[in-house]
């Protein structure tokens, strides 16, 4: 048996590893194609995308472990049964229970490794990951110059430039405020332009051009504050070739302090969840106590007789006997002014506390989804293995071919429940536990009806073999 269980466990792990990897390349360049238009451009170091590769790659593992464990299931045992090596364990006297015991405990392990990287790396991962796509958006270097236009994304500075069939820029033209006693015009045939190597500072290497400089006499007078058609003195300087330098401090990519990102429903494990759900149902209560008790305090009723409890809101307005002044006269129109625009300032605190104790249930639902998720995507683990092995042992094909097909049609059934789950959840159509673990309590009859079949040798992707059943079913 010990020997079974290695080659068992050795017919899994090398699939495993490729189709582990392959997910993760794939899921990782989706990410790129999504925030290819926050990346290009940036000037961003090597080592700032080798970090962002790091982090996402671990938020990614959990999505990436479910394919990788189905493919990896339908090739092993598909493998098996192709090459006779399933047909003679089981004439051995081994039951598929018994062929696929040793890498149930593997499974376990992975799915138990999974929910701990989930619950303490993830929210890490997710921490680091959304605070550093934050600054590199926040970084414009890929919007200060725009050929064609003038880019004025540097305070003090427009410049306008034109595409060189060459490659670089031509008639370019920088308008250099930064000096508020200096108006400064720099104009170039042609040039370049490139990043620091900190990044912190912009070069633009100009050819054939001249520097216009108009000066203020006044050095208290900045030329915004002149009238126009008044002349001051200046001078012109002309260049076959220089370096001009503009400072780009804040457009360096800056990391922002991570403790904003902090009390996001992804940054937190399950017993943090547990506490901020806690913690927000303490608030809701309690805001609606007070805003109960401020209902009250500005009644007339309980202003004059403040003993009289109120347990709920319909206690906040007894029915009682008020007098009305006769009808038509002016104290009528005032009293009846007045009540109206009472009832609409009740009305606009009572939308107001509607959409913040709203805003609360949203929360607590997120949090519950990410709650569940974790649960879920680990038991998600066994199900699918335990709907590929049988899987791969009833269609008898193993290597990249039909297995690779019918594991992306199944993981796309799974993508899509899991989705449906979260949108229900989202529309309030469904609890949170329901819609997380709807994709599970699908797929597992469908484990259970493959491994079945599977254990009884039954056909069940013949044709031939359907359609005797339903030939059976008529008569």
């Amino acid at each position: 048996m010990k020997r079974l269980y290695l080659f068992s466990i050795r017919s899994f792990i090398g699939p495993f590893v490729i189709t582990f990897c392959i997910s993760m390349f794939m899921l990782i360049m989706q990410f790129f194609w999504k925030y290819v238009d926050d990346l290009m451009g940036k000037g961003l170091e090597f080592t700032v995308i080798l970090e962002l590769i790091f982090y996402v790659s671990a938020t990614l593992i959990p999505l990436a472990l479910p394919l990788a464990i189905l493919l990896s299931s339908i090739m092993t045992f598909g493998n098996l049964a192709e090459n006779n090596e399933l047909t003679a364990l089981k004439s051995s006297g081994l039951s598929l229970f018994q062929i696929i015991k040793p890498l149930f405990f593997v499974i376990i392990f992975i799915a138990t490794a999974t929910f701990y990287f989930s619950n303490y790396i993830i929210p890490i991962s997710n921490l680091k990951m959304r605070a550093l796509i934050y600054d590199i958006q926040e970084t414009k270097i890929a919007k200060i110059v725009t050929p064609g236009t003038y880019s004025t994304e540097i305070d003090g500075y427009a410049i306008k430039v034109e595409e060189n069939e060459k490659g670089g820029f031509k008639n370019i033209v920088i308008h250099d405020h930064s000096n508020p006693n200096i108006n400064k015009t720099v104009k170039a045939a042609e040039g370049d332009i490139y990043n620091g190597k900190n990044g912190a500072v912009l070069y633009l290497n100009l050819k054939n051009g001249n520097v216009l400089e108009e000066l203020a006499i006044n050095q208290n007078e900045n030329f915004e504050s002149r009238a126009r058609g008044r002349y001051y003195p200046g001078r012109r300087i002309s260049f076959e070739s220089a370096v001009y330098q503009i400072d780009l401090s804040g457009f360096k990519l800056n990391r922002s302090d991570e403790d904003l990102f902090k009390n996001s429903y992804e940054m937190l494990n399950v017993f943090q969840m547990n506490k901020a759900i806690d913690s927000i149902r303490k608030e809701n209560k309690s805001i609606l106590q007070n805003f109960i008790l401020t209902l009250k305090n500005e009644h007339p009723f309980f202003k004059i007789n403040p003993t009289i409890p109120s347990t709920s809101i319909s206690d906040t307005f007894p029915i009682t006997a008020v007098h009305m002044p006769e009808e038509g006269s002016s104290e009528y129109k005032l009293t009846l002014e007045n009540a109206i625009a009472k009832t609409r300032k009740l009305k606009e605190l009572l939308e107001g506390q509607k959409s913040f104790i709203d805003s609360l249930k949203t929360s607590v639902k997120l949090y519950k989804i990410e709650y569940h998720r974790k649960y879920a995507l680990s038991f998600a683990i066994i199900v699918l293995f335990f709907v590929g092995a049988p899987l791969g042992a009833i269609i008898k094909k193993g290597g990249f071919g039909a297995p690779v097909v019918i594991a992306c049609l199944l993981f796309m059934v799974y993508f899509i429940l899991t989705e449906l789950g979260e949108g229900l959840v989202n529309t309030n159509s469904v609890s949170p536990i329901l819609g997380m673990w709807l994709a599970n309590l699908a797929l597992l009859p469908v484990a259970y009806l493959l491994m079945r079949s599977a254990a009884r040798d039954s056909k069940v992707f013949d044709t031939e073999a359907w359609v005797k059943f339903f030939k059976r079913k008529k008569k």
